[in-house]
């Protein structure tokens, strides 16, 4: 999906297209702490 908005936004200059692929980035980078979290979690309840 990254790859696809960016192609849109290189090839359009919108805006809009640009602020959806910074915010599909941000995502992608807070899933793996996210999974690591919850990880832990499981690893050490919190009673």
């Amino acid at each position: 999906m990254l790859d696809f908005t960016w192609k849109v936004f290189s090839q359009t200059g919108n805006i809009d297209t640009y602020l959806i692929f910074k915010e599909l980035e941000k995502e992608k980078q807070e899933i793996p702490r996210n999974q690591n979290e919850e990880l832990a979690e499981v690893d050490f309840p919190i009673s």
